[in-house]
């Protein structure tokens, strides 16, 4: 059986059903991770669980420690991640309540969050014109729909800093660009699974419409909790189904995206850089 992470948003801070559950803390040469991983056994599928912002939510956006979540992941043998995230709508056929499995995303982070295990001696180029996993939006979308919820599949996830909510003008930028939906957190996460070969698939929770409507009102915490109350009791469903399904599955699209990617010689990568990276590149380099 393939081993499924799960980075729970803000309001899933675990996942019900899962038995043999340990909390594990692991190293990183990046750091601490954002909180000791949950591990266990869902309906046979070996399972690794996070809360993206600490239980108690007490990290901002921009201070998440994606590269030590995500080496973790991998140390820790996973082989695909489901991320479920908290969201703003920018289409009006979107609505609060609905669930969005995008297909795209833009960047709009500031410089000083680390998209990138490489770094410091070695330079890899890796593919991301297809950031999503599409084995595994498919599985997500069908159990989104066996579980009896509102989802658009595929559309465009604008990710923007934070952690303060958009102004009006830049609200209505990202409409014109077409984007389908905003929030703060899963590109840096999408890339550097990427880099670590993890197959990234995003399960999008609507809380609101951004501050975009002329009648919805400015975006509060109050309004988006309210919403999340009721969004993570359908993404516990949804996580319940899609999880054994990915778990019997063979095959992983991003398994070898690093194949090719590394550009620096390996008699030049520096040796510290080769034990912090070993779980990432020791296949391409020895």
């Amino acid at each position: 059986m393939a081993t499924i992470g799960v980075i729970g948003g803000s309001g899933l801070y675990q996942i019900e059903g899962i038995k043999d559950v340990k909390e594990v803390q692991v190293k990183t040469p990046f750091g601490d991770p954002s909180d000791s991983f949950i591990t266990g056994v869902l309906d046979g599928t070996p399972v690794v669980f996070l809360p993206r912002h600490g239980r108690g939510h007490r990290i901002s956006p921009t201070e998440i420690n994606n590269r030590a979540n995500i080496w973790a992941m991998k140390k820790l043998g996973v082989q695909a991640i489901f991320s479920v995230s908290a969201v703003g709508s920018l289409k009006i056929q979107v609505k609060p309540m609905d669930f969005v499995i995008p297909d795209q995303f833009i960047d709009r982070t500031a410089p000083r969050r680390h998209c990138t295990f490489f770094t410091d001696g070695i330079v890899a180029h890796v593919a991301m014109a297809d950031p999503i996993s599409a084995e595994l939006a498919d599985i997500l979308h069908e159990a989104a729909e066996m579980a009896g919820v509102k989802v658009h599949k595929n559309g465009i996830y604008l990710n923007m800093e934070g952690p303060q909510f958009s102004t009006k003008a830049e609200s209505n930028l990202y409409r014109s660009w077409g984007c389908d939906i905003i929030g703060m957190t899963n590109l840096p996460e999408a890339k550097l699974a990427r880099e670590a070969e993890i197959s990234y698939a995003t399960l999008a929770a609507v809380t609101d419409y951004d501050c975009w409507h002329h009648s919805h009102g400015s975006v509060t915490v109050d309004m988006i909790i309210a919403c999340l109350t009721q969004n993570v009791g359908n993404a516990k469903k949804i996580l319940s189904i899609v999880i054994p399904r990915a778990g019997k599955m063979t095959e992983f699209s991003a398994a070898d995206a690093l194949k090719n990617s590394i550009m620096t010689d390996p008699a030049k990568i520096p040796d510290q850089k080769k034990r912090d990276l070993e779980i990432i590149i020791g296949k391409y380099i020895k």
